[in-house]
């Protein structure tokens, strides 16, 4: 799937090993080297994916990536970490970034997550639509809405929303929704956590004594049907 992907570094090597590969991989690929010019490229040409490193001059990656969210633009965000970034791994997730990738990395893993993240973000023609009451989620256009409201939702929060809504009253741990959501084997499980967190704001009443995704303390998590709604299904 080729796509228009903005990678965004200070450090000219890695910025050219990555627009390599992922140019040998198909893509349409564009080089900026500070947050001011992301922002920039981001708006003026609407990536499909956004590869944002954090440790920037001037501009950081966590404040491109808050301005970008703020802007109401929702590319998939993939971020470059260090090994010791973790608090500031966790902060980029919780202002929307949908994936990380840990310096030192392999091109090729990048690639792949690059195409995962397409591979997801692609329309489902044929998937039925889900329900929840007010709630209501179209995989074939990638559209959720709560009372007929359109719900700004990346790219991991709607596909960890599907996957909910589409197993309600099943539990899951962590592990399980970093394989059957992200794709991964392996990986930190605060990702899920977070994803969780922003979730609950977006469609609880009440985030903080949430009734749909509810915490099964030991275990993971559980999607709750609304007790007086449609059941999470096939809709219309």
């Amino acid at each position: 799937m080729c796509a228009h992907v903005l990678v965004v570094d200070d450090d000219e090597t890695v910025r050219d090993v990555v627009g390599r590969y992922l140019g040998a991989a198909g893509h349409d690929v564009a080089l900026v080297a500070d947050g001011h010019a992301a922002l920039r490229a981001a708006r003026a040409t609407r990536p499909d994916v956004v590869v944002l490193d954090l440790m920037l001059p001037g501009l950081g990656g966590l404040e491109v990536c808050r301005a970008l969210r703020a802007d109401g633009e929702l590319p998939p965000i993939v971020m470059l970490t260090a090994l010791g970034e973790e608090d500031d791994r966790l902060l980029g997730l919780e202002l929307g970034a949908d994936d990380y990738v840990t310096k030192p990395f392999s091109p090729r893993e990048l690639v792949l997550r690059v195409a995962s993240i397409l591979r997801r973000t692609a329309a489902q023609p044929g998937s039925p639509v889900l329900t929840d009451g007010g709630l209501r989620l179209d995989p074939a256009a990638r559209v959720a809405t709560l009372r007929d409201r359109v719900l700004a939702l990346t790219t991991r929060e709607f596909d960890l929303l599907a996957f909910l809504l589409a197993h309600p009253g099943q539990a899951f741990t962590r592990e399980e929704l970093l394989s059957r959501v992200w794709g991964w084997e392996f990986g930190d499980r605060s990702t899920v956590t977070v994803h969780v967190r922003r979730l609950r704001e977006k469609i609880e009443q009440d985030p903080t004594a949430p009734r749909r995704i509810a915490t099964i303390w030991g275990t993971g998590y559980r999607y709750d049907a609304e007790p007086t709604g449609t059941p999470a299904g096939t809709g219309d």
